[in-house]
């Protein structure tokens, strides 16, 4: 082990830095465009239904849930640069297919899943840079890098909607260059700019990006990483087992913190419709704004925890923001005598209540941005009777659902960092690729299960069943927590190297 320098120092800062933007473009190359993929599916493709937008919504999800470990895995071995450039750029390939989508004369529907997925697969690549952050920091610095890193991931996500945003005044029809076939419109712009920043993060990792390492106190390592040296350059400080029941129980924790937002997510254009008898356009334009303004509330916090966690530590944090998202969801629950207002209309199709139609069924997270195509004068609004709880499930009033939005835009954020923090603490100096790549595969997975079990359970049994089973699970995990919370110490601290 050699003193850090302070070259060294600065060079490897320079490097994270690299990896909070390559974090930061990740996300926005997910949100920049899930405002329109709607309209643009219906444009391309008419044959395209409700519950394919939800599996092409998923695809993502499901893309990184299986890129994650793989690159991971590969970042173990390899110079991480290698892990880092491949995924990016299939990103890049993935968005510019995206934007050629309405040129082949069927199946473009397929198409665009397949681009969406393979923008997911490179997003595997959040694994590698958290490995890589948890590698480059010292115990006390770990919180803070690990905070900026979700700080960039959340900034991510409310930008890309504004960028999409600021590319609808090219509308719908923009400009076409014929030679080579590319029309760039409101649609197509935001991949294209997405392509952009990939390319500008590859020219950045070939030129600022080192391979750095150093130990839980601080002091420069050599790291297996560099060159492809063998793994002789291990030092001894990676002598001693990961406890791989702490390993286990947080990977549990994290699924279940990112399952219950995603259910939260996923449900707040429906809840909102059927409550207050808000249209399609009203819902997403509000909750649109209530998003924006958590993921405002979710930046100011990670900000705050880096702070806070260095008086109280990180286990008794995220034990607080665990039960932060348990109130917020509490909240939740009907507790009034007022019925919201019932959408009779409905009726005509002598639907009878309690059965519900295919449509229905198809996943909410399909419904999450739906936007009129064309305009309705007189749209049904209220709770469909369809949904034979609107008939004796009391409302949900306003105040509430503002009161549970201000809780879980607080208390996820606080669980993300912590349980990420956490993670890479009890991992200790070994390369922690594998194991930041299952991390990140749990949390897509949830965010894969979360709208569907919505869908079901709020569209057949009503939002008192829903959010009492999100209320259950959010308990089962704090007495998981209990269970384990004091196994959940750094690897140093564990074997005595370091005190807590």
């Amino acid at each position: 082990n050699v003193v850090e320098t302070q070259d060294h120092y600065k060079s490897r800062w320079r490097s994270i830095w690299i990896m909070y933007l390559t974090m930061f473009l990740s996300s926005v190359g997910f949100s920049i465009v899930i405002m329109s993929v709607w309209p643009y599916l219906q444009k391309i493709d008419p044959t395209a239904d409700a519950s394919f937008l939800g599996w092409i919504i998923a695809s993502y999800s499901i893309g990184q849930m299986v890129a994650s470990p793989l690159f991971g895995l590969w970042s173990n071995y390899r110079p991480r640069r290698e892990p880092l450039v491949i995924s990016t750029a299939i990103s890049v390939a993935a968005n510019c297919l995206y934007a050629y989508i309405h040129v082949p004369h069927s199946h473009n529907k397929y198409y665009m899943l397949t681009a969406r997925a393979l923008v997911g697969f490179g997003a595997g690549n959040v694994a590698v840079v958290r490995s890589y952050i948890a590698g480059a920091t010292s115990l006390t610095e770990r919180t803070s890098a690990m905070a900026n890193t979700s700080a960039c991931q959340a900034v991510g996500f409310i930008l890309g909607p504004v960028f999409q945003t600021c590319f609808t005044l090219i509308g719908e029809e923009g400009v076409t260059w014929k030679p080579i076939c590319l029309q760039l419109n409101m649609y197509t712009a935001p991949v294209l700019f997405g392509s952009l920043l990939g390319v500008i993060n590859i020219i950045l990792i070939f030129a600022i990006f080192r391979e750095h390492r150093v130990d839980d106190m601080g002091r420069q390592c050599k790291s297996i990483n560099s060159n492809g040296e063998g793994s002789d350059v291990l030092d001894q400080n990676t002598e001693g087992s990961i406890d791989h029941v702490a390993v286990v129980a947080l990977n549990v924790l994290f699924f279940v913190i990112l399952f219950v937002f995603a259910v939260f997510e996923t449900i707040a254009t429906p809840l909102t419709m059927d409550m207050y008898s808000w249209t399609r356009k009203e819902a997403v334009f509000y909750n649109g704004i209530i998003l924006s303004v958590i993921g405002i509330e979710s930046v100011i916090v990670f900000m705050v925890v880096k702070t806070l966690s260095k008086k109280t530590g990180e286990r008794a944090i995220l034990h607080a923001g665990l039960l932060i998202v348990l109130v917020g969801f509490f909240i939740l629950l009907p507790w009034g005598k007022k019925l919201p207002n019932i959408q009779w209309q409905e009726i005509k199709n002598n639907s009878i209540p309690g059965t519900a139609p295919t449509e229905m069924l198809a996943p909410l997270w399909s419904l999450q941005e739906l936007q009129l195509p064309f305009n309705h004068t007189a749209e049904p609004v209220g709770c469909p009777v369809t949904q034979s709880w609107c008939l004796n499930t009391p409302m949900i009033y306003l105040a509430q659902y503002i009161s549970s939005d201000v809780l879980i835009g607080l208390g996820y954020p606080v669980c993300n960092v912590m349980s990420y923090t956490l993670y890479s603490k009890v991992l200790g100096p070994k390369p922690q690729g594998v194991y930041m790549g299952w991390l990140t595969a749990s949390g897509s997975a949830a965010r894969i299960l979360g709208p569907v079990f919505v869908s079901q359970i709020y569209t057949r049994l009503g939002p008192r069943w829903a959010f009492s089973l999100i209320c259950g699970v959010v308990v089962v995990s704090l007495l998981l927590l209990e269970i384990v919370y004091k196994r959940l110490i750094a690897y140093s601290v564990r074997y005595g190297r370091m005190q807590e």
